[in-house]
């Protein structure tokens, strides 16, 4: 069994949906061969039978009894190698299709992970998930149509020779009648692929309506805005219905000609060739291999129209997936290299020594949100990390070394064990250790499967304090070298952040952290504590200290109470 799909998947062709749908052939073009070779011979043995059957035919005619057993031979030859092309041309169709789905899959996945907060400010959520439900399908089954799309051209000029070399006007007939064919459905590709495109637009804005509503559905309630965005979603599911309806018109219009035009070429095609045996100008055995070859050719003919279909719907979604791929993250990295030491943020002037627990108090929260995200490299910033300008190290080294720990980060689906234990390398005890100083002991007990437990979608099982904990046991497992927590006890009870901001300290003694909070309870068990107002340092010190001599700070730490 072949794995799928590969380790790597490369570097994709993004200059067009053409030369992307091309990159991806070339790269999986032994598959897509050896499935073209099956698919060519499939097709060519189902386009001998006819002439095998009308050679039997005739046999009996001629009451040829060696004759007719040689021809009955041949013919169960062809059926098992029919059979034999037909399954292999299957396996290799499969193959084909999700070689080219996984590895677009590994593309937008990788583009997305190393886009990261770039990608939600330039794509909507919709968009996305409409990339993952439908494109990727469609840029499979373009790879998949190529093997029976190739083939069935090769069947169709085996047809033909064969009938020009029987009865030159019944061999022009059909060399010239395909074309016209392949010529009148031409006109329904373009408003097809210009529908499909609307439609799918109008799929992508539905999708992004409907996780705004479903994500701020309680507020919505509490507002009463709930009725509102339900019309409003239903106005627009109603334009995508429509869309859809328009699209699926086309289609239909292009089905009809798959059987309708095929079958004025059988006709025509068995109506001359009555005539020709009525004349005596072609022996039975011939007109009963032609019937068969017009009404053969109706299914390599539909195979055209489907590539065509096809086709167009991957050229669209392919449009779609190098939209993705074709962004360029905000933030980049460099090839230099530091062995770490002092972190500093010089536009705030922020200074993080190695191995201390630090805060971070600003009277505006965006301003801390803003020092954590360039100290963690998710914004622009002149930051130095030791000696070195982190702007020149690698973007995987800095994440790898310096992680940001948010409100914004979500639990993914499985096991909770896995979601936590995101390098899968932590013991039990590191694990009981994490859960301990996050104060998530009582969450895993109150599991029927303990660590072992599925997690639902984002985790929505557990409630905000208790997500935002299990958030910090993920943190403090993944042990970085500089942890920066943004907010990490907002909404826990004061009991429990009490006992984390002690925990906190013990479990990441030794070791540089960070903590964006204007929580007095936090505040007090640090090692030091940086107040910034305005996006710059404004005083720093003990948090008593600065209680008692900074009436800003005091001030933003006590919600100006007394």
């Amino acid at each position: 069994m072949r794995s799928l799909p590969d380790a790597d998947p490369g570097v994709p062709d993004i200059r067009s949906p053409f030369r992307f749908l091309w990159w991806n052939a070339r790269r999986q073009s032994a598959a897509l061969l050896a499935g073209i070779g099956y698919a060519t011979l499939w097709w060519l043995v189902q386009a001998l039978m006819p002439a095998v059957l009308g050679k039997g035919i005739e046999a009996v005619t001629a009451k040829d009894t060696e004759g007719l057993l040689v021809w009955a031979a041949i013919l169960l030859a062809l059926g098992l190698l029919q059979a034999f092309t037909g399954i292999m041309r299957h396996r290799m169709a499969v193959f084909n299709w999700l070689a080219a789905a996984y590895r677009t899959v590994q593309l937008t996945t990788r583009q997305a992970a190393g886009l990261g907060a770039t990608l939600p400010k330039r794509l909507s959520t919709g968009e996305v998930v409409a990339v993952g439900n439908s494109d990727i399908a469609h840029i499979g089954s373009s790879m998949d149509i190529l093997l029976r799309g190739i083939g069935s051209i090769v069947a169709i000029v085996t047809v033909t020779v064969i009938l020009i070399t029987t009865s030159l006007p019944l061999g022009l007939l059909v060399l010239f009648g395909v074309p016209l064919m392949a010529v009148a459905v031409g006109p329904l590709l373009r408003p097809l692929h210009k529908r499909q495109a609307s439609h799918r637009e109008l799929t992508g804005d539905l999708s992004t309506r409907a996780a705004d509503i479903v994500a701020g559905l309680r507020v919505l309630r509490g507002i009463g805005g709930e009725q509102v965005f339900a019309e409003r979603y239903r106005e627009e599911s109603q334009r995508v219905r429509h869309a859809g309806v328009r699209v699926a018109g086309v289609e239909s219009v292009l089905e009809a000609a798959q059987i309708v035009l095929p079958g004025i070429l059988i006709a025509v095609v068995t109506g001359i060739g009555a005539s020709f045996a009525v004349a005596g100008e072609i022996p039975v055995g011939q007109l009963v291999a032609f019937y068969l070859y017009a009404v053969f050719l109706i299914g390599p003919m539909r195979t055209l129209t489907e590539a065509a279909d096809k086709l167009t719907k991957g050229h669209v979604a392919a449009g779609r997936v190098i939209r993705i791929l074709s962004i360029e993250p905000e933030v980049t990295g460099g090839t230099g290299s530091s062995v770490g030491g002092v972190l500093r943020d010089s536009y705030s002037g922020v200074t993080i020594q190695p191995g201390s627990l630090t805060a971070v108090a600003a009277n505006a929260p965006e301003d801390a949100i803003a020092i954590a995200d360039r100290l963690g490299r998710y914004a622009h910033g002149d930051v130095t990390f030791g000696a070195a300008d982190l702007a020149t190290l690698p973007m995987d080294e800095v994440h790898a070394r310096i992680l940001v720990a948010d409100n914004g980060a979500r639990l993914f689906t499985g096991k909770l064990r896995d979601e936590l234990d995101v390098r899968g390398d932590a013991s039990d005890e590191q694990l009981r250790q994490a859960l301990e100083a996050a104060c998530a002991t009582d969450i895993v007990e109150a599991l029927p499967e303990g660590l072992d437990a599925l997690v639902a979608e984002a985790g929505r099982e557990f409630s905000g304090g208790q997500q935002q904990r299990l958030r910090l046991v993920r943190a403090l497992l993944a042990d970085p070298e500089v942890l920066i927590l943004v907010e990490p006890t907002s909404a826990v009870d004061a009991h429990s952040e009490a006992r984390i901001a002690e925990r906190l300290a013990k479990a990441r003694a030794g070791k540089t952290t960070l903590v964006c909070t204007t929580s007095p309870l936090v505040l007090d068990r640090t090692d030091h504590v940086i107040y910034v107002e305005d996006g710059r340092v404004l005083a720093e010190g003990a948090h008593r200290h600065l209680l008692d001599n900074s009436p800003e700070y005091a001030a933003t730490v006590t919600r100006g109470e007394d």
